[in-house]
């Protein structure tokens, strides 16, 4: 080979070898920027430097658009500019008018697809009302409320109508009650039980409602505890909130004052920003569930072998009759009753019923048929106890072959026993406490009812001067199983309760022990009093103010005189205001009724606070309407929290200090 040749050949191998290493230098360097992409990317969200996803998803687009008109389609579908997902649609979405077969809502991808169900209503206004359910699929930030629109006509309606939804007892806030709108052109009352409210929306946590997409107009306003999802207010059972005034929509331009903040101590700047301010915002419906007046038989039990139970779904004005079949009913029973009747318990005066293991008789009693009205029926009844009679015998004997052994081992011990077994004594349970109050009285409770109560033998005495003297009492009964001890309780005086031996026999012929009990009553030094002076208060109606405790459970009632309540002998402490107006003079809280037109007995709550120390007279003032209802009630015992706002985590402002860049920093 000439000398030429193999410098052409040695030539193209350098070339070949430069053109080799290029091409690995330039698959080197692709894999490298290729590797410095993926981490860049796969820091996004995490703690180690990179950019958090901070940016709520947004629409871009839909079909039919928003507020589109002339829409003939059923199907809308929204499309964002990232995944996301969709929270409890089926609680949290809410489409006005309402869609009595239910729509299909669902996100995929990029997209929310909802298909509507029902038939479109020519020329009306739909309002898609998405709540806070929408949030980005990656870092759940939040989009905010927000509604879709359409209109299958010429016009989109845009006015709105707000308010609230709270317990007419207690003005608690009730979370998910249904309020609708009703054209008041349309309306007569049994509307609500016929037609599907107009338009609707739900309440949140704090009983607040919105309903969107009004057309101008005046309407009736309906609040449904909708149990059967008709839309319709067809169920007794139902908790229902009305208002007898017609509302009209409007809108006025208004301003409002928001604030930046520098950090979360320091404001940066406040700024006057006009909005459309939507009337009426400030509706108040008080809900209630109307008296269950629909009478049947629950259920009948036999807990214990010494009686047997009726539970009813509501009362009546007379007992069942009771015929025994294996057994003679005849003057066989204590009654024990409640007060509406409506839990009746029978004990047998008979130790042989006792022992029997099954009672079978005939109930005649009144109930409730399809149309409403009351009518008799007739069960056939068995009732057996739990425990049969020979098992109880048998646990008897145990009992008894107990103690013997422990009088045995006493006996054997040269410790002191009883060859016979005691005899059992009632079981009295009483009241009193060693520090009572003088508004207090004692109460004597008994396991089984008793056949003989000798009041006589019951005594009181007071000591005076460190000498005892009889103290007038009066000793009555209250119930088949319960007594109540009454007497002038003085401050600061001490007592002793005295029961003499063999005063009390029950049904069965067990008798009581002795008894003696010291009874202090406190001081007026260890109480207080508080001293209301009410206003704005109805002109028709007793008032009662009630001390509610930090439960919201009433500690005291009183009523108010010429405008004034007073409370004495208070235990110290803090508690709360409510006061009710009483309609009807029963004492009690009312609640109402919708065919009758008949709201619940109103009630006020006092937003403040009253602390009562020991020798302290507290003296208030009271206006029953000087705050809104919805702003009553003091946060610390309402039991409904408001819904926990969802915030944009806003973590890349932090980030950017550490970096020193400047923020904002778009992630998106």
């Amino acid at each position: 080979m000439k000398i030429e040749d193999c410098e052409k050949m040695l030539m193209n191998d350098k070339k070949n070898i430069v053109r080799r290493f290029t091409i690995c230098f330039l698959l080197l360097c692709c894999c490298w920027v290729t590797t410095q992409l993926l981490v860049s990317c796969a820091r996004m969200g995490n703690p180690d430097g990179g950019w958090f996803d901070d940016t709520p998803p947004y629409v871009v687009g839909s079909s039919p658009e928003d507020r589109g008109i002339d829409v003939k389609s059923k199907r809308v579908t929204i499309y964002f500019n990232e995944f996301i997902k969709l929270e409890d649609a089926q609680n949290k979405v809410i489409i006005s008018p309402p869609q009595l077969e239910m729509a299909d809502i669902k996100a995929s991808g990029k997209r929310i697809i909802v298909d509507l169900r029902d038939s479109l209503k020519p020329n009306m206004t739909y309002t898609i009302d998405f709540s806070d359910a929408i949030s980005d699929n990656n870092e759940g930030n939040p989009m905010g409320n927000y509604t879709f629109s359409f209109s299958t006509g010429k016009n989109i309606d845009t006015l709105q109508v707000s308010g609230y939804a709270l317990d007419a007892s207690n003005l608690e806030p009730i979370k998910g009650m249904l309020v609708g709108l009703y054209p008041d052109s349309t309306f007569v009352d049994s509307t609500f039980h016929k037609v599907p409210m107009t338009r609707v929306s739900r309440t949140n946590g704090s009983g607040r409602f919105v309903i969107k997409g009004v057309a101008p107009g005046r309407y009736f306003v309906r609040a449904l505890q909708d149990a059967d999802g008709n839309f319709v207010f067809s169920q007794k059972s139902e908790m229902i909130g009305f208002n007898n005034d017609t509302i009209v929509p409007s809108s006025t331009l208004a301003i409002r004052q928001d604030t930046t903040w520098r950090d979360s101590l320091h404001i940066e700047k406040i700024t006057p920003t006009e909005y459309t301010r939507f009337l009426p915002d400030d509706i108040t419906l008080l809900c209630f569930q109307e008296l269950q007046t629909f009478r049947s038989l629950i259920k009948t039990e036999r807990k214990e072998p010494e009686k047997f139970s009726f539970y009813f779904s509501y009362g009546s004005d007379s007992l069942p009759v009771i015929r025994g079949l294996n057994f003679n009913a005849d003057r066989a029973f204590v009654i024990e009753a409640s007060e509406k009747l409506d839990t009746i318990h029978y004990w047998l005066r008979d130790t042989a019923l006792v022992n029997q293991d099954t009672l079978r008789m005939e109930a005649i009693y009144m109930m409730t048929d399809t149309t409403g009205l009351l009518i008799s029926k007739t069960d056939t009844i068995e009732a057996m106890p739990k425990v049969p009679y020979a098992k109880r015998l048998k646990n008897k004997q145990k009992e008894i072959e107990k103690w013997e052994k422990e009088q045995e081992k006493k006996k054997k011990r040269d410790e002191p026993y009883d060859s016979i077994m005691p005899p059992e004594f009632i079981k009295v349970k009483i009241s009193a406490s060693s520090q009572m109050s003088p508004l207090q009285n004692i109460y004597f409770e008994f396991p089984i009812p008793l056949d003989s109560c000798n009041m006589e033998a019951v005594h009181l005495y007071s000591m005076i001067d460190s000498v005892w003297y009889r103290s007038p009492h009066v000793f009555e009964q209250v119930s088949a199983r319960q007594y109540v001890l009454k007497a002038e309780w003085r401050p600061g005086t001490e007592y002793s309760l005295e029961v003499d031996s063999l005063a009390f026999t029950d049904i069965y012929g067990l008798t009581s022990k002795p008894i003696k009990q010291g009874v202090k009553v406190s001081t007026e030094d260890q109480f207080s009093s508080l001293f209301i002076t009410l206003s704005n208060v109805p002109d028709s109606g007793t008032v009662f103010v009630q001390m509610m405790d930090n439960g919201d459970k009433v500690v005291r009632q009183e009523k108010v005189v010429d405008n004034t309540v007073e409370f004495y002998y208070v235990r110290p402490g803090k508690y709360y205001l409510r006061a009710f107006v009483d309609y009807n003079g029963n004492g009690i809280w009312d609640t109402g009724d919708y065919d009758s037109g008949l709201q619940a007995e109103p009630v006020f709550y006092n937003n403040e606070q009253v602390e009562c120390k020991m020798k302290w007279d507290v003296n208030r003032k009271w206006s029953l309407t000087a705050l809104p209802r919805y702003r009553q009630k003091p946060q610390s015992i309402t039991k409904q929290k408001p819904d926990q706002a969802k915030k944009q985590q806003n973590r890349n402002a932090q980030r950017a200090a550490e970096k020193g860049i400047p923020y904002p920093i778009k992630t998106k």
